[in-house]
């Protein structure tokens, strides 16, 4: 009965559920800059493809008008693929057209390559998932077929152009041709086989491969499924995989000539068995090769072990009735949020209504009281199968009635609503991480339309009119709006955009349209806190943008002591917006009293650290609603976007402590990690980039490069001695000494690539002692003679001089400088000079100084003299040249040292911007204090060979 309940399963042509139609992947025998699904244009007046083989036994493809007809994307494919010869050709036709209508020439040589996928789909040992992704890995040996199969071949052949010229000879030619061009692709793709091979057609991710399928058996009440080990040696005309029993293999592979074949087709099942202690038992005892029958528990001890069996590298095959390969799920679902809260803000108090839900429908308590009883993973409930985790169940009920009671009786707190809509439910709590397939929370009406506006926001709603002078973007309108329904719902609001693409004028819309709705009405002032440096740049675009508003800076630059001293409550009253920067709000203990409508800080990320005095003293700030404007609000870590949040919307993302666990709770997931998390903060944070054409599509291109830059004779000595003496130091350091030792040594060595007069201190600067300025010496010249600018940045003040006198032989003119000394008054005065100013060719900056807040769009290059080690803060700098206004592509010159730390640092950077990338998009700064001795040694080891220019 076992047998006969899985007989579709082993039947010849078994659906696999692979596609049958045309790659998904790139084809190896695509023409030179030809993409996926985009083959290039044919001429279907001139014919179709036809082959042809010539009397030296290569086969053509020819256009000719007499040709069957074939699907056009697949003829413009094999025809681009058959130029390339006959290997790619063979390739394309057997690997990437499976499965596709065609004629009978081009079916009988699609045969015959794909004889040749088959066989190296059974020699290639079997990787787990995710061990083909290490890199690409040896094109196994494929024997040819024997002769009797070639002459068999040779006498089935079709009709068509040069058959007369098919030999045996011919076809091992074309065999070995073939070899030669998988081996090529193989070897350009930079995968594993298996990658290779599935890119071409999912369906060869199936052959070779064991496979354990599961099947219901209704007739047998006692054993309801069966269960049975198949494997597949090729696809059919159809691209479906074609299924034969395990046991079958034992026959098939007996002998010694086929024992690594089968040792090949086994290591799968071998590796499950190492962590499934049944199926250990099952291989031992043989009964893996036979059809067996199975009761609902061991079913569900099947299921239960999916996983490790996937890892293993073993297909599992599901009843064809279990939607997406598993059966169905009791859901436990909730609705929040029918109707409006009874008041705005983080404590609005929703409605919240629960249920347990199958298919869609609502389970009796009696059916809820008969899953949770259930003694094993599987019930038959409702005439189906259904997969049962009693225990989940029970607590996820327990947790959503109670906040049902909760919101019967007083209501839901919107934060705590929001957390479970996410599937965040009790941050910090891992248990409480669910899968959606288990538990799920929906939007009621008014919630949902409430989400729906914030997530899509539409900018008609946000007219400033005529007190704006300027226009705004549509991206820019839909900011306005986003930003108003917010704080609407006195909600923080992290606006995210990127740099440059207008965080400002936003702000400045969002006031003048609050105060156009308010239609004369009093309105509290509100508050903008930023860095020092960029307070004249916000009174300047005040004065350009909204002239209208009532506007203050409270800052030593603006104001004269004895009236900051003086500030009182009253004085912000008459006021739209007082501006002030974070180290002024430390020493005004007043703007603490004040009851703002609106609290803005610019570039928030100064708040990322949740010790520090300024973060502590914006975070006590009274405000109707809070606005964060930051172009990385992941920086470092997901703890400065804790701080944000806790900035935002107190509460949100619980505490600290109980974020960080939730966080690691989340690294633990297999699949998706930081989605709840992303769903959590999504309604709060705008993120638009200004690479995304559909948000700004008049922004030129930017280039990043390497500007690889070779040491000094005397750069090299120094660097060698700086690694004897940090070596000797370790020996003898630990603890904070240590970690102050290796920040020493690594700041010593990042001036001795820059130049060794800036470790020395002996004011020389002579540009032979210095890899690097020969680099920018090149890269200038170029400059100079198109007759562009350039912004130079750099990480350390002392340089600065140095490079602006450099530059200035170099270009014939002298450029500008700004760093941190510069007063602030003069930094708007440099920046109008830069932009209007068409005789000043550079510019050279700190990075910290001149990294944020700064337009300087004249520039088409931009140079990092010495790599600060967060990307982010270099991304900040480069943005100051590729935001709008900017009308030139813009050149970004990384300047790097071969053979040095700055070589690894920078490929380490590259592989450290994924965590931000799962939340948002940023980068985390590389820390190489905590490090063995051995893994710092290696990274700050000097490598001549590539250091010094031969």
């Amino acid at each position: 009965m076992a047998a006969a309940a899985l007989a579709d399963v082993v039947s010849p042509g078994a659906s696999t559920g692979a596609s049958t139609g045309a790659s998904t992947g790139a084809s190896p025998g695509a023409s030179p800059g030809a993409s996926p699904g985009a083959p290039p244009a044919r001429d279907t007046t001139a014919g179709y493809p036809s082959l042809r083989l010539t009397p030296h036994g290569h086969l053509l493809c020819d256009i000719r008008d007499d040709a069957p007809p074939m699907d056009e994307a697949a003829a413009a494919r094999l025809a681009a693929a058959f130029a390339q010869g006959t290997g790619p050709g063979l390739l394309r036709l057997g690997a990437g057209e499976v499965g596709r209508v065609l004629p009978p020439a081009f079916v009988w040589w699609r045969s015959f390559a794909s004889r040749y996928i088959a066989a190296l789909c059974l020699q290639a040992p079997m990787q787990p998932p995710g061990g083909d992704a290490a890199g690409p890995t040896a094109l196994p040996a494929v024997p040819l077929p024997d002769p009797a199969e070639l002459a068999s071949l040779v006498l089935t052949a079709p009709m068509m152009t040069g058959a007369e010229y098919l030999t045996e000879d011919v076809l091992r030619a074309c065999w070995t041709a073939l070899q030669t061009a998988v081996a090529a692709a193989l070897a350009a793709s930079g995968t594993g086989l298996q990658a290779f091979l599935k890119a071409l057609n999912p369906a060869w991710n199936l052959v070779g491969r064991v496979h354990f399928n599961l099947a219901e058996n209704r007739r047998d009440a006692e054993a309801p499924f069966a269960f049975m080990a198949t494997y597949t040696t090729q696809l059919s005309a159809q691209a479906r995989a074609q299924h034969l029993p395990l046991g079958q293999a034992l026959r098939e592979y007996a002998g010694a000539a086929n024992k690594e074949k089968l040792l090949s087709l086994l290591v799968p099942v071998q590796r499950a068995a190492e962590t499934s202690p049944w199926l250990r038992q099952m291989v031992d005892d043989g009964e893996i090769y036979h059809p067996l029958r199975w009761s609902a528990a061991e079913a569900s001890r099947f299921l239960a072990s999916v996983p490790d069996m996937e890892r293993a590298g073993v297909v599992v095959r599901m009843p064809a009735t279990w939607r997406v390969g598993r059966p169905a799920r009791a859901q436990v679902t909730a609705t929040v949020g029918t109707r409006a809260p009874s008041k705005l803000g983080l404590d609005g108090l929703l409605d919240f209504n629960v249920a347990v839900t199958l298919d869609g429908e609502t389970l009796t308590e009696q059916e809820i009281r008969s899953l949770l009883s259930a003694t094993h993973g599987l019930a038959l409930l409702r005439g189906q199968w259904v997969e049962v985790d009693a225990e989940r169940l029970d607590r996820t009920l327990k947790q959503f009635r109670a906040a049902e009671e909760l919101a019967q009786a007083q209501g839901l707190p919107f934060a705590e609503a929001m957390r479970l809509l996410a599937g965040a439910s009790a941050i910090g709590d891992a248990a409480t991480v669910a899968a959606p397939d288990w538990a799920q929370v929906t939007a009621g009406p008014w919630l949902s339309e409430t989400l729906k506006a914030l997530r899509a926001p539409d900018g008609t709603g946000a007219d400033p009119g005529t007190e704006l002078k300027g226009t705004l973007r549509p991206y820019q309108k839909d900011g306005v709006q986003w930003l108003r329904l917010l704080s609407g719902l006195r909600l923080g609001a992290c606006l995210a955009d990127d740099m440059g693409l207008g965080k400002t004028i936003q702000v400045l819309s969002l006031l003048l349209v609050q105060r156009q709705q308010a239609d004369g009405a009093d309105l509290a002032p509100c508050l903008l806190v930023a860095p020092a440096s960029l307070l004249a740049n916000w009174a300047a675009e005040i004065e350009r943008f909204a002239p209208g508003l009532k506007a203050r800076i409270v800052h030593p630059s603006a104001m004269p002591a004895e009236q900051i001293k003086a500030f009182a409550p009253a004085d912000a009253a008459g006021l739209d917006l007082c501006i002030t920067s974070y180290g002024t709000l430390l020493r005004m203990p007043v703007l603490g009293e004040i009851a703002w409508r609106l609290v803005v800080l610019d570039e928030a990320q100064a708040i990322k650290n949740p010790s520090a005095k300024q973060t502590r003293a914006a975070k006590a700030l009274k405000a109707q609603a809070r606005i964060a404007l930051t172009g990385t609000p992941v920086e470092n870590s997901l703890g400065d976007l804790w701080s944000i949040f806790d900035f935002l919307n107190p509460g949100l993302l619980g505490s600290a402590k109980q974020f960080t666990r939730y966080t690691k709770a989340l690294a633990e997931r297999t699949e998706n990690p930081y989605g709840p998390l992303r769903e959590l903060v999504r309604p709060y944070i705008l993120r638009r980039m200004k690479t995304d054409r559909a948000v700004i599509a008049d922004l030129p291109d930017k280039t990043e490069v390497q500007a690889h830059c070779h040491l000094s004779r005397r750069q090299a000595a120094l660097y060698a001695e700086t690694l004897e003496e940090l070596q000797r130091s370790l020996e003898e350091s630990e603890g904070i000494q240590r970690k102050g030792l290796i920040l020493a040594m690594l700041m010593r060595l990042k001036q001795i690539c820059n130049h060794p007069s800036q470790w020395l201190g002996d004011d020389s600067w002579k540009e032979a002692d210095s890899g690097k300025l020969a680099r920018l010496r090149e890269i200038a010249e170029v400059v100079a003679e198109r007759q562009e600018k350039m912004l130079v940045f750099t990480q350390f003040r002392e340089v600065t001089g140095p490079l602006a006198s450099f530059l200035g032989e170099v270009f014939g003119r002298p450029g500008l400088v700004l760093h941190g000394e510069t007063q602030v008054k003069r930094r708007r005065e440099l920046v109008q000079r830069f932009q209007e100013d068409e005789t000043v060719p550079f510019f050279v900056l700190s990075l910290k100084a001149g990294g944020t807040g700064l337009t300087l769009t004249a520039a088409s290059h931009v140079v990092h003299f010495d790599r600060w080690w967060n990307p982010a803060v270099e991304n900040q700098a480069t943005d100051r040249a590729f935001r709008i206004g900017q009308k030139k592509n813009v050149l970004v010159h990384k300047f790097v040292c071969r053979g040095t730390v700055e070589e690894r640092i920078d490929a380490m950077i590259e592989s450290k911007q994924g965590l931000s990338q799962a939340v948002l998009a940023g980068g985390g700064e590389i820390s190489l204090t905590e490090m063995s001795d051995e893994a710092l040694l290696r990274v700050v080891a000097l490598d001549l060979n590539a250091a010094l220019k031969e």
